[in-house]
């Protein structure tokens, strides 16, 4: 038989409430109708009333007092209650508590015989073990803990990762008001908590990435361990603290811990229970024996009564059922019986302590047990109480074994010994191996020796002798002093005591004495022994003093036999079997004995009598409980006071005085126990709920114990228990108690089995009440079932108790069942889950909108505000995305706590899912339809909505995911026009007030344009629309709108690029800077080129309709490839307009060379002026301006335009239109010879441009081409022409600043990595000139700012001095013209010197010889030039040609 049980923790003070008192006249099977409270779903009414009585108890269960146990008494109501009740009301009330606490008193009573007493139960230690609940204090200190954490008030460490999981978990669990409900109901542990926490950490780290060297399980361990620190208990117990009653819900209890359980369950005072412990004789098993078969001789003979008059017995279902009651009621008899037989006599004497409740199983008994037993209980029927049914007796069965312990302590008076002698004791029993004690010295005769035997004599003999040690040597034996015998009894003093030695008559020790400890246990078969006289017709028929022991041979068998002194059997024996004991008057003409008793069977009597009063008194009882006879035996009433009075008749008096004795004189059979166990069970139920465990109606296994016992041993019916205990736990249920559902289902399993027919428990039977009752139990579950259905979010939340809701799917499925073998229809089954679920999604949704409106009014206070206060459009769209946002949430919890209990019932969980979204469609349409047209603040409720819906395999596609595509589609396509037309505008204007300053990647309004258009692709993106047709068309026009875009913002940047180039250059051309604005075009074009890639590609989408591979994979592609060839083609016009307008500052400079043609008059003019008063210098002032040019441009676009590739094909480009056009030039005047002005500029040129390309980055083949050898070996004849004519020029020649070149330009392009490394933008200047180039003092130009134009500087070079080392250094012979001409430009020689080294090779080798020198000497050509110098008109002039 399944019973309940549970455990947990709890203080001392137990402040539960109680079933105070019994209705009188109502059946307690009746429950009370009408509307269940708190809120529970409506209780049905009962189908029947049931009228009955219980003799000398009135009352039932039907309307009950609720009073708090606190050990002080009965509940009373206030004072000012009392005030308003009549007299008569208020005497009314204090006689039904006065009723209420007798009986309480009375089942208390037969609650400690259970205890005292077992033999058909046991506590069970296999039990659930039950955690400690959490109260409403505790759930408010774990709060403030855990905020005290996320304070950091704690010294507890932790990272972000664990504190903002211990935040989730106290957002959403810990201030969660369905935990406060479960709290409140008593149904939520320390372990769920801990289990939900686990639960939601285990979740986090699944996401965590992989750390090396460290496992999710330490992390998950550690963060256990933390959560444990943060919760753990400030108050902890003392060691060595005795644990109050309350808090061994889990253990198994002894039975003094199991007395204060029922005194606290019951209310029953302290010193209540002494006095019945007392006056009960609980600590006697004899009584208790005793007590049972008398219960049980009374079961029998009511039996026999309800045989007789069939009116006693219940109403059954069928008339054939009375019968079938009378054998079960004499089998449960009967199997008591055997499970008293069945334990062991020894158990009477066993100590009391942590009692052993050993499962009795009913076994075969001897027939001649059973005849004895049948004997015992049949008084009062003559024709069964005859000698013929009664096996007697043999001597063998009433065998005893005593231990008897002897101890030798002292020697007293001894003379007739030296001082130094030795002496010794031996002892004896009867015939057994004599014992010696150690030897010492006369004058010191002490011992403490022990000696233990074992004897079957009632009378045994203990002998105890004293030897001395014989000094003769030829001696053999000891002297022996004297001895002394002793004759013991179970009764005899155990105390040491002082005997007088027997010694021979010549000794001088007449006055010997030996001090003896003497202790003879009682067997544990024997009840009791001692000195009667007796007197019978059929033993002891001589009237005289016999010894007398009382033996049990089992638990229904009794002998009184007499023993002889040294005999191991009895001389004579009776056995008890049928007889009755009692007082009666002194008989006058017997000699001995003053107290008289007898015992008496039909056609035999035995008279006893004692001398002493007290000893009759004990000799009585034990008959009585050997007997087993209902009369308790009273003794006479005497006037003469006597001097002693028996412990048990004193205790007897004091209950007598304090009104206990009515009910321990109770005789139980006059009692209807059922509706006393249903009572015991209520309160035993409502203690449990009010104890420190979590037990959702677990009875302890102390308390099943006791029920269990009580049931067995007053005859309750297991069908009637367990509907009472269902009736309580569905009472418990409809005020919001958590009650396991696992246990409801057992008891009504139990009860639908009985009711059917099937029998669990042997008992065939069924009564009308238990019928009807089930009916009404089984309808009441029904409607409570599917309330916790409905309600099963605040009934389980967060699937709390573990696995309730998936027991109640379960239990509802048993319900609905016709009988217990035809399973219930599976569409019924899903019919009224349907219904249950359909109405939780309209209970969960208001309970839902409730919280939301509470959390608004809380985030948005009114003021007070007479009338009806409006809400704006924009707030109700805000609650309603609070909204949105806590539904999600909370399916999202069905879907984590629910599903697994609703597996079977997944698609009616689905359906529940959507009848809730329905139910927030007609707000969210509310909602929406008063928003003001073009607004977009209800976007972020459709990505709330839509992330969640397309996640959800079962939601996605589903009847309001669609119906959220209808509302928002409209909304999507008109806001992308509006975007359409607003980005247009903004292009439009932008371009129109464009500044053309260096912004980001390009210029302002180009950044702003992609910022949108990227933002409007990722929100569209982002949205994820649900349906597949209309995203790709979204998408498709998106990509073809940036297109568009692009487009336009490319023509206009390329217009206005043109725009700019045709501004013309200033009166000298190598002061012409790039200006700034055009570099910033040229971004724009850029950036728009790498835009295009990300706004314009479409993936899976192919433009030449051309059919992919089968295992390529997707491709991205432009949606228009017109906006390719439109970049490429932009990009590249810039760049040979942007190259061709810096090469026409070169044209500019070779047409100002132009004029010093030879045989032109302005050149033959030129020439002259120069030789008089050198006007135009030797042309290494324009070259040097024309470098300075090219560096400063160069820098200009490097700095500016970010993209590194353009920039190196500009260069590229550039360099190679410069050397055509100097090819060119030069190849018009390959008949005529150069000018020295032009020769010395062109070198310059030609010179610096190499180096300062190949600075850039340049490859050699392009650098190296046949155009530019073939203007170095041009250029590097008429330098050594122009060097043989006019050697004298190069006077004022200066020193190369190539070098200082490179390292500039080198520290330019490290900058410029660095900074890319970095990915921070290069930062242009709004100037139109760019910024002054970084110089050394070689640098011939400077630019300042926009407005200021590049001056030019003369300095005089200053001849180097000629190092000492190199002047002593011979020139190498692989190296001589190189020597010589590295002496020139160091200044080591004078200028005619080269001079002279030309004449020579004209002289030796020709011009080829000339050639090769000047060719050879290319790399210092710049070198050799110098400087004029002309005045300042001279300048003027210069550079007006």
């Amino acid at each position: 038989m399944l019973e309940p049980s549970s455990s947990e923790e709890e203080d001392d003070d137990i402040g539960s409430s109680f079933n105070s008192g019994f209705n009188g006249g109502s059946s307690h099977l009746e429950p009370p109708g009408g509307v269940h409270q708190n809120g529970g779903p409506p209780r049905v009414p009962s189908p029947m009333s049931v009228d009955g009585s219980m003799a000398k108890i009135g009352g039932g269960r039907g309307q009950e007092n609720r009073g708090r146990v606190d050990g002080r008494g009965s509940p009373s109501p206030s004072l000012v209650s009392e005030k308003t009740l009549t007299e008569a009301e208020l005497q009314e009330k204090q006689q039904k508590e006065e009723e209420e606490r007798k009986t309480r008193i009375q089942l208390y009573v037969f609650v400690l015989r259970a205890i005292a007493y077992p033999f058909n139960a046991k506590q069970p230690n296999d039990m659930t073990k039950r955690h400690q609940k959490v109260t409403k204090e505790g759930l408010e200190k774990l709060r403030a803990k855990v905020d005290s954490f996320l304070k950091g008030e704690t010294q507890i460490p932790c990272d972000e990762a664990f504190q903002n999981a211990v935040h989730s978990y106290n957002d959403i669990f810990l201030k969660s008001e369905r935990v406060t409900g479960l709290v409140n109901g008593g149904g939520l542990s320390q372990h769920d908590c801990r289990d939900v926490f686990k639960h939601q950490i285990e979740k986090r780290i699944r996401t965590i990435p992989e750390i090396d060297g460290l496992s999710k399980d330490t992390v998950m361990t550690s963060w256990l361990a933390k959560y444990d620190a943060i919760t753990k208990d400030d108050e902890q117990r003392r060691p060595g603290q005795r644990l109050p009653t309350a808090m061994l819900g889990n253990e198994v209890m002894t039975k003094e811990q199991l007395y204060d359980l029922f005194q606290q369950i019951l209310n029953i005072k302290k010193f209540e229970h002494q006095l019945l412990y007392n006056a009960m004789q609980l600590d006697s098993m004899d009584e208790q024996a005793a007590a049972i078969r008398r219960e049980l001789d009374a079961r029998r003979e009511k039996v026999a009564m309800m045989e007789k008059d069939r009116r006693l017995m219940p109403k059954f279902v069928l008339k054939d059922m009375e019968g079938l009651y009378i054998e079960e009621m004499n089998a449960a008899i009967n199997l008591l019986k055997g499970n008293l037989e069945s334990l062991p006599v020894q158990q009477g004497a066993a100590k009391e302590g942590k009692i052993k409740f050993g499962k009795i199983k009913p076994g075969k008994r001897r027939s001649s047990m059973l005849s004895r037993s049948q004997s015992s209980l049949s008084r009062g029927a003559p024709d069964e109480a005859d000698d013929s049914h009664v096996a007697q007796l043999s001597k063998s069965d009433v065998v005893l074994t005593f231990q008897i312990e002897v101890v030798v302590l002292e020697v007293r008076n001894l003379k007739s010994v030296p001082p130094n002698r030795i002496i010794y004791c031996t002892m004896e029993v009867g015939n057994s191996d004599k014992l010696a004690t150690d030897q010492v010295e006369a004058s010191k005769p002490y011992w403490d020796t022990q000696g233990d035997f074992s004897t079957t004599h009632c009378l045994p003999v203990v002998k105890v002798k004293l030897y001395s040690e014989n000094p003769g040597m030829l001696s053999l034996d000891d002297k022996e002093l004297g001895k002394v015998v002793i004759n013991p009894t179970p009764l005899s003093s155990k105390a040491p005591e002082w005997y007088k030695a027997t010694v021979s008559k010549g000794s001088q020790d007449q006055e010997l004495k030996i001090k003896v400890a003497v202790r003879m246990d009682k067997p544990m078969n024997m009840k009791h022994c001692g000195y009667l006289y007796a007197m019978g017709k059929t033993v002891w028929k001589k009237w005289k003093k016999r010894y007398f022991v009382l033996v049990q041979v089992s638990q229904y068998t009794f002998a009184i036999c007499s023993y002889k002194e040294k005999k191991s059997d009895p001389s004579e024996m009776l056995q008890l079997d049928g007889y009755t004991v009692d007082y009666i008057e002194p008989a006058g003409d017997l000699e001995g004995g003053k107290f008289f008793f007898n015992t008496v069977r039909e056609g035999d009597s035995v008279l006893f009598a004692t001398e002493d009063e007290q000893d009759s008194h004990n000799w009585v009882m034990a008959f009585y409980r050997a007997t087993g006879q209902a009369h308790k035996p009273a003794p006479p009433v005497t006037t003469a006071k006597t001097t002693s009075l028996n412990k048990n008749q004193g205790d007897a008096d004091r209950a007598r005085k304090h009104g206990m004795e009515e009910y321990i004189a109770a005789d139980p059979i006059d009692f209807d126990h059922h509706k006393l166990f249903s009572k015991l069970q209520c309160l035993s139920l409502d203690w449990r709920l009010g104890d420190p465990f979590a037990s959702l109606g677990w009875f302890t296994p102390g308390q099943v114990y006791v029920l269990d016992e009580f049931c067995a041993r007053y005859g309750v019916r297991g069908c009637y228990r367990h509907l009472c205990y269902l009736s309580d736990l569905l009472d418990k249920c409809e005020k919001h108690t958590v009650i396991d559902p696992t246990l409801i289902h057992f008891s009504y399993a139990y009860c639908a089995s009985h009711v059917h027919g099937n029998r669990p428990d042997g008992v065939g039977t069924v009564t009308q009440e238990e019928k009807e009752k089930f009916q009404e139990i089984k309808e009441r579950l029904r409607v409570q079932l599917e309330y916790q259905l409905t309600n099963f979010r605040f009934c389980f939340p967060f699937g709390r108790p573990e696995g309730a809701l998936k027991s109640t799917l379960s239990l509802l499925e048993r319900v609905l069942m016709k009988d217990i073998s035809t399973p219930v229809p599976q569409n019924e089954v899903r019919s009224v889950i349907k219904k249950s679920l359909e109405n939780a999604a309209l209970v969960n949704y208001e309970r839902l909108s409730e919280e939301a409106r509470i959390e608004a009014d809380l985030a948005n206070p009114q003021e007070d505000m007479v009338g009806e206060v409006i809400i704006p459009p924009a707030r109700k769209l805000e609650d309603l995305i609070r909204l949105a946002d806590l539904c999600v949430d909370l399916l999202r919890q069905n879907e984590e706590f629910y599903a697994e209990a609703f597996a079977w019932f997944s698609d009616l969980l689905v359906e529940h899912s959507e009848i809730f979204w329905s139910l927030f469609a007609v707000d969210m349409d509310s909602v929406l339809s008063e928003q003001p047209p073009d607004t977009w603040d209800s976007f972020p409720l459709f990505q709330i909505l839509n992330d969640y819906l397309r996640a959800d395999d079962n939601l996605k596609n589903g009847k309001f995911h669609q119906h959220l595509r209808e509302i928002f589609a409209p909304q999507v396509v008109r806001y992308v026009d509006l975007m359409e037309s607003s980005i247009a505008q903004s292009i439009h204007k932008g371009f129109e007030k464009e500044k053309w300053e260096i912004k980001g990647n390009g210029c302002a309004t180009s950044e702003d344009l992609f910022w949108k258009l990227d933002a409007l692709q990722s929100f569209i993106r982002d949205l994820h629309w649900p349906d597949p047709e209309f995203g790709n068309h979204l998408n498709q026009r998106l990509k073809m709108m940036a297109c568009d875009m692009i487009e336009s913002c490319i023509q206009r940047t390329y217009n206005c690029f043109e725009m700019q180039l045709k501004k013309g250059i200033l009166l000298n051309p190598t002061d012409y800077v790039l200006p700034s604005e055009i570099c910033a075009m040229v971004n724009v074009v850029l950036d728009a080129k790498n835009q295009s890639l990300k706004l314009c590609a479409v993936d899976g989408v192919d433009v030449g309709n051309q059919k992919p591979e089968a295992n390529s994979k997707p491709k991205k592609h432009k949606y228009h490839t017109k906006i390719d060839d439109m970049i490429e083609k932009t990009s590249a016009n810039m760049r040979i307009q942007l190259v061709g307008k810096l090469v026409s500052v070169l044209d500019k400079t070779l047409s100002k060379l132009g004029a010093y043609d030879e045989g032109s008059m302005m050149g033959s003019f030129l020439s002259f002026a120069n030789k008089k008063i050198n006007v135009t210098g030797t042309g290494t002032d324009l070259g040097k301006s024309y470098v300075s040019f090219v560096r400063i441009n160069m820098d200009t676009v490097t700095k500016r335009i970010a993209d590194d590739l353009w920039v190196l094909n500009v260069m590229e480009k550039w360099y190679i239109d410069q050397v055509e056009l100097l090819s060119k030039w030069l190849t018009e005047r390959l008949d005529k010879s150069l000018h020295p002005y032009q020769c010395t500029c062109l070198a310059h040129i030609v010179k610096k441009i190499y180096t300062e390309y190949e600075l850039q980055g340049l490859e050699e083949d392009r650098l190296q081409c046949g155009q530019y050898q073939a203007i170095e070996q041009r250029m590097a004849t008429e330098e050594a022409t122009c060097a043989l004519t006019n050697a004298e020029a190069t006077e004022n020649g200066e020193d190369s600043d190539d070098e200082k070149r490179k390292k500039s330009v080198q520290k330019s392009k490290m900058k410029k990595e660095e900074s890319r490394e970095d990915g921070a933008k290069v930062q242009r200047q709004s100037s139109k000139a760019p910024p002054p180039p970084v110089r050394e003092e070689s640098s011939d130009t400077e630019v300042d700012s926009e407005d200021e134009k590049p001056k030019k500087q003369k300095a005089k070079a200053k001849p180097k001095p000629k190092e000492k080392e190199k002047q002593q250094q011979p020139p190498s012979q692989t190296g001589k013209d190189e020597s010589d001409f590295d002496s020139i430009e160091d200044g080591g020689k004078i200028p005619m010197a080269a001079a002279g080294a030309v004449k020579d090779a004209l002289a030796t080798g020709g011009v080829d010889k000339v050639a090769d020198i000047g060719k050879e000497s290319v790399a210092q050509a710049g070198k050799m030039l110098t400087k004029g110098i002309g005045g300042f008109a001279g300048k003027a002039f210069g550079s007006f040609f």
